[in-house]
């Protein structure tokens, strides 16, 4: 697959202090280096021009647009990590997603695993996949498009699960290219789904931190 990251190069930080920074990744652009020269330029590779001790923590998709919390220094990295692992931070998601979606709200329980002949893939396995568990909210429906806009709040955090959940009860993220059908994909040039909202307790400052990011689409 072709890398086109975008050619703005500015970061569009939300928060900074001397411990960390949340910034708005671009849909299009690496959380971290992929294999090879022409993947080199991602986020993080960008923050480190201006910020020499920044550390990735965690990581979104490169189709995927949002929130990222990004370490400063191996000590936040380490606090970060742990938060992350103990389920301290609290994420929610926008997603564009194919079909009027019913129920209103619900929750998907289905485990995940690497699909490895399809790496990047992954998929659902009963007997050897990891617990994956994620709940869905309905906020608005596209009756000429048939589409809905649904809150998505990821509970684990397993490699695709948005996409993989939202594919298994029907409602494939719009322009997802790894896992939707050709009818879906050719509705969006981009994958609908955003990182929107992060909320977790400084670790240094012991504030709660809160912010939220308006989806592009």
């Amino acid at each position: 697959m072709e890398y086109h990251p975008p050619s703005n190069k500015a970061l569009e930080i939300y928060y900074e202090d001397e411990s960390l920074l949340i910034v708005n990744k671009p849909s299009g652009l690496l959380s971290v280096p992929g294999r090879g020269e022409d993947k080199q330029d991602c986020l993080i590779s960008r923050i480190q021009d201006e910020y020499s001790d920044a550390i990735i923590v965690h990581r979104l998709d490169m189709s995927t647009s949002g929130l990222m919390i990004i370490a400063r220094g191996k000590k936040m990295e380490r606090c970060l990590s742990i938060l992350f692992q103990k389920r301290k931070i609290a994420k929610k998601y926008i997603a564009v997603v194919n079909g009027a979606v019913t129920p209103s709200s619900g929750e998907i329980n289905l485990p995940l695993i690497t699909d490895w002949p399809n790496r990047p893939k992954q998929k659902i396995d009963f007997t050897s996949g990891k617990k994956s568990y994620t709940r869905y909210k309905l906020l608005s429906y596209d009756n000429k498009n048939n589409t809905s806009r649904l809150e998505l709040t990821p509970v684990t955090g397993r490699t695709h699960q948005l996409r993989l959940h939202m594919l298994a009860i029907n409602h494939a993220i719009l322009g997802d290219k790894l896992y939707a059908d050709k009818e879906v994909i050719e509705k969006s040039p981009r994958l609908l789904l955003h990182a929107s909202y992060l909320s977790f307790q400084h670790p240094v400052t012991e504030i709660i931190i809160e912010l939220n990011s308006k989806p592009e689409f």
